[in-house]
């Protein structure tokens, strides 16, 4: 029993923390509708009533917890996946531009950073282009991308995974150059001194050296790349996706499809990087760099 509690007491009680805080925020926020309703009906309304009707309300300011769960399910369980209201579907339309786009910016951010290790003039050159690029608002540049790819008879899935891909190659490159500039000057020096290659310095020393590195940066870029594609589909007045939801829920006030719309985004997020984690362990433990 001791164990479990060290084990999971403490998330538990960060847990029920945040949601009792929810709770709080809830009955704050919403408590001046639930008092101008009885203005205007000329009744009192008692603590008790008042915390009732705040946990109640249709478009709240903040839902409760327990309204957005039942959101959540009518829109999961009780409805059919091929329904445009379901989030199912909505989240299936955003996880496949979503894991496109983190597949491209893997590939690119690699390539990349192993361009930039063994070349001094892309180290140069390259880096810095690649750190000013992350300074331009992604709100700001996901239109013109959308815009331009249109015009050019691009449109559907591609558009948004490159959005996806923008905001995904960046943490892939920074950990890869780190990874593979890991091995020290002894290292490097052995492999020298047995006349190897470069190819089979990379294979042989800097890949194996940067797996490491390697996982931790696809954990934020597969986190990067699902904001990417839902940022991808606001700007374009997108009827399918999980940026769908959350545009309806803002131009209706359905503040309740948009908190379960947000909160299904970031079981997408934690699932996609618990995946990249049990991958690591799996490949790390191949190569003999965990138990």
């Amino acid at each position: 029993m001791n164990r479990l509690w060290h084990k999971f007491g403490p998330v538990l009680t960060v847990v029920v923390g945040i949601f009792a805080l929810w709770y709080v925020m809830a009955v704050v926020l919403n408590s001046n509708w639930a008092y101008d309703k009885a203005a205007r009906a000329d009744v009192e309304l008692s603590f008790s009533e008042m915390v009732v009707d705040t946990w109640s309300q249709d478009k709240p300011k903040l839902p409760a917890p327990h309204q957005v769960a039942v959101e959540i399910w009518n829109t999961t369980a009780m409805k059919s996946v091929t329904s445009k209201r379901s989030l199912i579907f909505h989240g299936w339309i955003t996880l496949s531009s979503t894991l496109l786009g983190f597949a491209l910016g893997a590939v690119l951010g690699i390539l990349l950073a192993v361009g930039i290790v063994h070349n001094k003039a892309m180290d140069l050159s390259v880096m810095p282009w690649v750190i000013a690029s992350q300074t331009i608002p992604i709100l700001a540049i996901a239109p013109m991308i959308i815009v331009v790819l249109n015009a050019v008879g691009v449109s559907g899935l591609l558009p948004k995974a490159i959005i996806s891909m923008y905001l995904s190659f960046f943490p892939v490159v920074v950990g890869m150059v780190k990874g593979l500039r890991a091995p020290d000057a002894m290292q490097l020096d052995q492999m020298r001194t047995w006349h190897a290659s470069k190819w089979t310095t990379f294979w042989a020393l800097r890949w194996p050296s940067s797996v490491p590195y390697l996982f931790p940066s696809l954990k934020i870029g597969v986190a990067a790349a699902l904001v990417g594609a839902i940022v991808a589909e606001l700007p374009t007045g997108a009827v399918r996706g999980l940026g769908a939801r959350l545009l309806a829920g803002s131009y209706y006030g359905q503040t309740i499809q948009i908190w379960s719309a947000l909160l299904t985004a970031a079981a997408l997020a934690a699932a996609l990087v618990m995946t990249v984690g049990l991958i690591e362990r799996i490949t790390l433990k191949k190569m003999g760099m965990a138990q």
